[in-house]
């Protein structure tokens, strides 16, 4: 763990310091939270970079380690060396003393803290029993990301074949898994390189997501409920919960530590909550999310730039420059830092390239909104182009993803037969009406006297720009509930869920505003928030509490996987059934074909590898051609190929068995 923490500091600091290139008007905590995503970012595509060239060792690992920390070296610079120095006695400054507001905002980050600490500890444990997961979804994702992770470091997968489906090219976006492989290369432990990676990744993403909802809405507080929204995310599913609740006679504390089910993910509800159908499954997301949202906020600082007018054309006055959320014009980033954000922005595609599309959309949205500030928008775009076209180029020669999957026409995203009205408003409960109410606010007559009168250090937002820069993500959700984006229709929630971060800044300003009002208002506050977050905050309790105990591999599994990797070459090739946890997983070697579901999701045509796989292990032959077609080197008989497969097991009797435990054997074909 100790390699982790100090490989996770090195890459944060390097990240951190180019935030001093861009910005000028954030506190450290900031800085760090974007250093982390943004230093993560640079090492992965560097070390990359550096493995196709020259092998990935440790030794590519170590200099792509120093290329990242190479931006502290703008830290020289007298001026940003000030401007550091004051950022740090500033935030020593906010740790010393004390008094009630100080032990909020530390009682606030440490909640999180230990909440991101106790439910990442969930994503994989192992016992003497084997392998397991404490996420209701995280089943089939695991395995997965194992199987990435595990092929880097054990399995030589140099250029990177799709572990899953060998000899094409690993198109899914894999950098957050050769992250972790980077530092376990170093002699770090997979599991807890994993857990440090998600918690920081988590933990970021709260402290970016708090700056960019603070800043549009002008309102602090309503950028300290933004995060808590998305991380306890739901809907009406909470109603279920009383209902069982009732139904099943327990005490409420006995209950809640043996809840039956999920109330945000079920056959009866698909938007799931962020942290249990998403982050904790998809790693990809977690990285790419703050990194998308760090964008953002520089996208909104083109766009809400103050030229010295109000929205009616005139200049203000007095106290109003200094209430206003929209952004100064000697803040407005120029072409050269516009040209570095977007340099960032192009290293999405191999990170989370859902995320890219969501920055495309509301860039070109922005840029009709905005022509007068073409060098910028035209600056982001090169800059993106400049990085991204390079990746996509690389991950689309030779994928076996066939586009046309990825799109067609598909109402009402995942509502199967359910009226969409319904369907969306039992899934997200209040959000919409919470939507509409944050929008009338900002145009509310009364809502401006209010803050031109407030004694709190909250801003005005500036209407028309906050309006407009949501534009964007309404059209994300339009967009997800006409057509599929993926070849699982589900998977358009790597899209739908901007269009819930989007709208975060919206639902936090109404909350927040409920919240400063008399005493009937003040309830309203709590009760719509209660309402947005406890569904989402149950499923989240289920997990950080170990409820779920799911068992991904047995014990023989992991020890059979290891006689693999001592017993066989990096790069054999092994067949094994089509599914998410074969024993070959963990050892790092490619499969002919593994589970189909992720295949299919990635847009694989399966099918006819599919039949040789079982022509294969029902014995003959037709089997011996199959397999030298194929070029197999290792098969795996277990009781998965035998139930599933009806593995012939007499016919491979005739090849040696090199790798033996419990009902687990392990055949050489060549």
């Amino acid at each position: 763990m100790l390699i982790s923490i100090l490989i996770i500091t090195l890459i944060t600091l390097g990240g951190a310091s180019l935030t001093y290139l861009v910005n000028d008007d954030d506190r450290l905590m900031w800085r760090l939270a974007v250093g982390n995503v943004v230093g993560s970012a640079i090492f992965g595509l560097t070390a990359f970079v550096l493995a196709l060239l020259a092998g990935f060792s440790a030794v590519t690992v170590v200099i792509a380690i120093a290329i990242t920390l190479l931006p502290i070296a703008v830290l020289q610079k007298r001026e940003r060396r000030s401007k550091f120095l004051h950022d740090w006695a500033k935030a020593k400054g906010k740790l010393q003393g004390g008094n009630l507001k100080r032990f909020g905002g530390f009682g606030y980050y440490a909640f999180f803290l230990v909440l991101f600490w106790l439910f990442f500890g969930q994503t994989m444990y192992e016992t003497a029993a084997g392998i397991f997961t404490g996420g209701s979804n995280n089943l089939g994702d695991l395995p997965f990301h194992l199987g990435a992770i595990l092929g880097f470091t054990d399995g030589n997968n140099f250029p990177p074949q799709n572990p899953s489906f060998s000899g094409a090219r690993f198109s899914y976006p894999f950098i957050a898994d050769f992250l972790t492989a980077c530092i376990v290369k170093l002699g770090a432990d997979l599991q807890s390189t994993m857990f440090l990676q998600n918690v920081s990744w988590a933990f970021s993403l709260l402290v970016i997501l708090e700056r960019f909802s603070a800043k549009i809405t002008g309102s602090k507080l309503a950028g300290r409920i933004a995060p808590a929204l998305l991380f306890f995310s739901g809907g009406l599913g909470f109603l279920w919960f009383f209902k069982d609740y009732w139904e099943q006679g327990k005490s409420v504390w006995e209950f809640l530590w043996n809840l039956p089910r999920d109330y945000t993910i079920s056959d009866q509800f698909r938007w799931g909550n962020s942290m249990v159908v998403l982050f904790i499954t998809q790693r990809s997301l977690l990285l790419g999310m703050p990194i998308t949202i760090a964008v953002l906020g520089f996208l909104w600082k083109i766009f809400a730039t103050d030229d010295a007018k109000n929205e009616e054309g005139e200049t203000p006055r007095g106290r109003d420059v200094e209430k206003k959320s929209s952004v100064p014009a000697s803040l407005r980033p120029g072409v050269t830092t516009s040209l570095l954000i977007g340099l960032l922005a192009g290293m999405l595609p191999l990170i989370h390239l859902h995320s890219l599309g969501v920055l495309f959309v509301v860039t070109g949205f922005l840029f009709i909104f905005r022509p007068e500030y073409w060098r910028q928008w035209i600056a982001f775009g090169v800059g993106v182009c400049v990085i991204a076209v390079p990746e996509l180029l690389w991950s689309m020669s030779g994928s076996a993803s066939e586009t046309s999957k990825f799109i067609g026409w598909h109402f009402g995203w995942d509502k199967g037969d359910a009226n969409v009205v319904w369907f969306w408003i039992k899934n997200t409960g209040i959000v919409i009406p919470f939507v509409i109410a944050g929008i009338y606010l900002i145009f509310s007559p009364q809502r401006h006297r209010d803050a031109e009168n407030s004694k709190t250090e909250d801003q005005r937002p500036k209407t028309k720009d906050l309006l407009l820069f949501y534009i964007p993500f309404i059209s994300l959700f339009v967009v997800s509930n006409a057509a599929k984006l993926a070849p699982w229709e589900w998977d358009n929630i790597k899209v739908l869920i901007y269009w819930y971060v989007g709208s975060l800044p919206l639902i936090a300003y109404a909350i927040a505003w409920a919240w400063k009002e008399k005493k009937l208002m003040q309830a309203a506050a709590v009760s719509g928030y209660l309402a947005l977050t406890l569904a989402g905050g149950l499923d989240v309790w289920r997990t950080v509490t170990g409820q779920n105990k799911i068992k991904v591999f047995d014990a023989d599994a992991v020890k059979i996987a290891e006689q693999i990797k001592t017993k066989t070459p990096p790069n054999a090739l092994f067949l094994n059934a089509p599914t998410y946890n074969s024993a070959v997983v963990l050892s790092g070697r490619r499969s002919y074909m593994r589970y189909i579901g992720h295949l299919s999701s990635h847009g694989i045509d399966y099918g006819p590898r599919e039949d040789e796989v079982k022509r294969i292990y029902e014995g003959g032959g037709v089997a011996d051609i199959y397999l030298k077609k194929a070029e197999i080197d290792y098969v795996m008989i277990s009781p998965e190929e035998r139930n599933s497969l009806s593995a012939n097991e007499e016919f491979f009797k005739k090849y040696p068995v090199v790798a033996e435990a419990g009902q687990y054997r392990v055949y050489k074909i060549k």
